[in-house]
């Protein structure tokens, strides 16, 4: 806890944010922190609550409460608030691997589920997390520490996302010797290329990478495992391998004109940014290099999907110059607060307002986001470049058969809207066929790799997975918890017995 008294004296303050014309010039981060001393004023904010639901992370109904991570957060919100820092840092390290990463692009669910939330606002536990990582850097703390005894075991890790980061990094401190596969140019997976700068910084990452490298991990990347190089050349070279390549199958949309020049994916659209920021930054005119992305620059956009890739999506459309933005969403609008049936801890069920939709609707002066749509058809001119859309309203029926509502279409509801580029943001389907038909592991229905249950050894001998190959996709803080919970028992695989 904070100060006995301190959820009562102080109010919630936030860092605060530039302004949408302001940030949507460039790709940067656009919080501007607040000081350490009014930081330690909202770590003052932590109730002797007695029970912290904040680091409980379990389901309830369904949906996560608290932090997956179980952050030990009444205690470092307390080491804050009393200046003592560097114990803060070793706290909140006993349980996060990357508290430079959460602290800036997790939905914080620690901080829906803070007793402070029933009847004011939250502590400001994310952002108490990210001043406590950044003072670390600054001052030496979050330094690389080499483990002083190696066991001489060897693991492969296959993926550089979240979890297999997290899987590396336990092992390595474990004392094995760790080696990451990246088929990527760069290291780091969805963090790397499925989150844009405006949330994460890929210097961060890079400041991360370099410790890490520092610390005795090998980073292979532009090896693509499954092509260039064989799931027996790995089973043969090391001790285990852990499959951490992400649910990177996305969703499709299949649809009349779907084969329009203009229709992408969300995370190819999303990856052209960054990888043209990386390799060759801006111009004089604040603008990416013309030929090295997918613009969006002088077109009609539709996004389709409105959850946080949507939202990206929104945001670096404003960012390129696009001429409109309409964001479709199946699903109806959520309630402005909480339902009776969504009470506090869970996950509050409620309208978010993001920064891609704020950007918008400053630049266009509306909201762009249009609930219960979809497109039926995409038109294609002679030669096959996307002109336009069908779009349909939809309904919530009940469906006799299966016992479950569907969103089914409206009749007579098609109406013809502009469009030169339309980004598909419908989630991902689960892992890629090559890599798991390489290894010969068992999946699911969902294409996932199985696993007996709160296990991660799959049906292959020696090859474990994590993340959200493991379990669909998920959250950022979730893959970490999936990468610390593989490493423990590949740990116990290797040597018997586990101290992680």
């Amino acid at each position: 806890m904070g100060k006995a008294t301190g959820f009562m004296e102080y109010e919630r303050k936030e860092s605060k944010e530039l302004t949408p014309k302001k940030r949507s010039k460039n790709f940067n981060e656009f919080h501007i922190s607040l000081t350490l001393e009014e930081q330690q004023v909202q770590a003052a904010r932590c109730m002797d609550c007695g029970v912290p639901f904040c680091q409980y992370g379990q389901n309830m109904n369904g949906m996560t409460s608290g932090c997956p991570l179980n952050n030990l957060i009444p205690e470092w919100n307390d080491l804050l608030y009393r200046g003592n820092l560097k114990e803060a840092y070793e706290r909140l390290k006993k349980t996060s691997n990357f508290p430079e990463f959460t602290s800036r692009v997790c939905p914080a669910l620690c901080e829906k589920a803070c007793t402070c939330d029933i009847n004011t606002q939250p502590v400001s536990t994310k952002e108490n997390e990210k001043t406590i990582i950044e003072y670390a850097y600054e001052h030496g703390y979050a330094d690389a520490k080499p483990p002083k005894v190696r066991t001489g075991k060897t693991v492969a890790v296959i993926g550089s996302g979240p979890a297999g980061l997290a899987v590396a990094d336990q092992l390595n401190f474990r004392g094995h010797l760790v080696t990451v596969f990246e088929r990527n140019d760069r290291v780091g997976g969805l963090l790397r290329y499925g989150i844009p700068n405006m949330k994460l910084e890929k210097h961060i990452i890079d400041r991360k990478i370099k410790v890490m490298e520092e610390e005795g991990v090998v980073f292979r990347t532009g090896v693509n495992v499954g092509k260039d190089i064989s799931s027996k050349e790995l089973l043969k070279n090391f001790d285990a391998v852990v499959l951490a390549c992400g649910a990177s199958n996305p969703r499709d949309l299949p649809v009349e004109g779907r084969d329009a020049k203009g229709v992408y994916f969300a995370v190819d659209f999303l990856t052209s940014t960054t990888k043209s920021l990386l390799d060759f930054g801006l111009n004089e005119a604040g603008e990416l290099k013309e030929g090295s992305y997918i613009s969006a620059k002088d077109k009609d956009v539709i996004v389709i999907g409105g959850g946080d890739t949507g939202n990206d999506c929104v945001g670096t459309c404003i960012r390129h110059g696009c001429k409109s933005m309409v964001q479709l969403e199946m699903m109806p609008q959520p309630s402005q607060e909480r339902l009776p049936s969504n009470p506090w801890p869970l996950w509050p069920l409620v309208k978010k307002t993001d920064y891609g939709q704020q950007e918008s609707m400053d630049r266009f002066g509306e909201d762009p986001r249009v609930y219960t749509t979809t497109v039926k058809e995409f038109v294609k001119d002679k030669k096959g470049n996307l002109t336009a859309a069908i779009l349909v309203s939809l309904e919530r029926k009940f469906n006799e058969k299966t016992g479950r509502y569907d969103m089914v279409e409206v009749e007579n509801s098609q109406r013809k809207v502009p469009c030169q580029l339309a980004l598909i943001a419908a989630g991902f389907l689960g892992s890629e066929a090559y890599v798991t038909k390489d290894f010969g592991v068992e999946c699911d229905a969902r294409s996932n790799v199985a696993t007996k249950p709160e296990h991660f050894l799959t049906s292959k001998e020696k090859v474990f997975v994590a993340g959200d190959m493991h379990t669909g996709q998920s959250l950022v803080v979730k893959a970490i918890r999936q990468g610390r919970d593989c490493a423990r028992e590949v740990d116990e695989f290797l040597m018997g017995y586990t101290n992680l």
